[in-house]
């Protein structure tokens, strides 16, 4: 399959794009065909207006790529020397990417790290007492 740019202008002149108002939009082709640059830029010119936030990728890219965000911005240092458990259970998924940002980040300052719930945590560091 190959995008025709005379259908795919026409798409996009009547498309209503409103319906993408604050939204969060990821862009991406799952059929295999040929998609040039050019098209995701049209998109992505049409869908700014609305749209809260466009990314290019699967929606399980824009959620690693939020939960990164999200991450970025915490102040870390607040748990220096602590005792951390990072919950395993949560009524959002949330994908490995996050868990694995998150020991990076916590791994040089805390004392300790476990995995899991209060009631049955699995020890992942322990900071020597070298």
């Amino acid at each position: 399959m190959i995008l025709k740019e005379k259908d795919f202008r026409d798409f996009i002149k009547t498309h209503d794009w409103s319906q993408y108002k604050d939204k969060l939009v990821a862009i991406t082709c799952t059929a295999d065909a040929v998609i040039p640059t050019w098209a995701y830029m049209l998109l992505t010119i049409s869908l700014q207006p609305f749209a809260a936030k466009i990314f290019f990728g699967s929606l399980g890219e824009m959620e690693s790529h939020l939960f990164h965000e999200a991450l970025a911005v915490i102040n870390w240092e607040q748990y220096r020397d602590a005792k951390v458990v990072i919950k395993g259970c949560s009524k959002v998924e949330v994908p490995v990417s996050a868990y694995v940002e998150v020991t990076g980040y916590l791994r040089p300052l805390v004392a300790s790290m476990m995995f899991g719930e209060p009631c049955s945590t699995v020890p992942l560091y322990k900071r020597s007492k070298a």
